[in-house]
């Protein structure tokens, strides 16, 4: 049965909204910056979304110790794949598109990640060996090259409420910071964050 309501235009979906935010603008970076690489190195787990040759697309878990995802450069970052039920679907679904996204969490802190990029597989001994874990390689390597990178702000998480009573570790980069960041130190960054909570408060819903 046809949704007599359905969406199907550009023009009828952005007019149900309103203007784009203006910082959502600025945050996008094409590279890894301070607060980014700093974000990474934290984070314990990520969801690895590929789409494969038919069309039909995958989200996959991803986890180990935090900073198991290895910043390799401004524009690159490396991926173990551990040990699993071998039935491949997002190394498959590279194969045949090498378009990636990846979304960064930490436990207890409302923003997360996003980046996304080009990725390829590796079997570089060399890298394998630098992402050995209790002694044990990963067959292969993801090798991203970052195309995009920004912060998501902490509205679905805090609606899910999904880390409940988790305390924000210190010394993980604020919303602030990746604004800051993103426009060379032009932002007030303290002032956002300092804002943040009654801001947030205001327009969850």
């Amino acid at each position: 049965m046809q949704d007599p309501h359905a969406v199907t235009s550009l023009t009828a979906l952005e007019a149900l909204y309103g203007e784009v935010n203006t910082n959502s603008v600025l945050k996008v970076r094409r590279d890894i910056d301070v607060p980014s690489r700093d974000f990474i190195a934290r984070s314990p787990f990520c969801i690895l979304s590929t789409r494969g040759a038919d069309g039909a697309v995958h989200g996959t878990p991803r986890g180990d110790a935090p900073g198991f995802v290895r910043v390799l450069s401004g524009t690159e970052v490396a991926l173990p794949d551990r040990r699993g039920n071998n039935r491949l679907d997002a190394l498959r679904d590279i194969i045949a598109d090498p378009q990636v996204a990846l979304l960064f969490l930490i436990p207890g802190v409302g923003e997360t990640l996003r980046v996304a990029g080009r990725a390829s597989i590796t079997t570089d001994p060399v890298l394998r060996a630098a992402l050995a874990e209790q002694g044990k390689e990963p067959a292969t390597v993801l090798r991203i090259r970052v195309e995009e990178v920004y912060f998501q702000c902490a509205r679905a998480l805090m609606r899910s409420g999904l880390w409940g009573a988790t305390p924000r570790p210190a010394g993980v980069p604020t919303a602030g910071q990746f604004l800051k960041s993103a426009t060379a130190g032009a932002f007030d960054g303290d002032s956002y964050d300092a804002q943040g909570p009654a801001r947030l408060a205001a327009n969850l819903y």
